[in-house]
């Protein structure tokens, strides 16, 4: 599962910023992954509600990403998922004035369950029915 978490001032992004957001952050997933794996999370930070050294930041968004469904292990492939993933904030940040980070963080497959199931493992039949049925079942 891909998980992002975006920290954010109040006003940095309105009800059709999430979705149009939600809607790119979930392509950049969904020829390998069920599109039900990706989550997106909006944290709205009051104003003087973040600090970055110890002043005060009201003009910063912060991105964290939880990876559980893939890893990427080649450090190639990394630069490009962290380019790909800047294409698609920049708009949205930058491109307003915002300050802003990301990072990500892989979880282990074997510690990751949805519904109490365990997810199939990638590129299995299982995991294609998850796939084409966008839900969890048993398998």
């Amino acid at each position: 599962m891909p998980m992002w978490q975006i920290y954010h001032p109040e006003a940095a992004f309105s009800e059709s910023d999430k979705q149009e957001l939600a809607g790119k952050i979930t392509a950049i997933y969904e020829s390998f992954l069920p599109r039900f794996y990706v989550n997106v999370f909006f944290h709205s930070i009051p104003k003087d509600g973040l600090f970055i050294g110890g002043q005060v930041a009201n003009d910063f968004v912060r991105v964290t990403i939880d990876h559980i469904a893939r890893s990427i292990d080649d450090p190639e492939m990394q630069q490009q998922f962290l380019v790909g993933c800047s294409r698609v904030l920049e708009p949205y940040v930058a491109g307003r004035g915002y300050r802003w980070e990301l990072h990500i963080d892989d979880t282990p497959f074997d510690l990751w369950m949805i519904n109490g199931l365990k997810p199939p493992h990638p590129g299995t039949p299982a995991e294609l029915k998850w796939r084409s049925e966008n839900r969890p079942s048993t398998y």
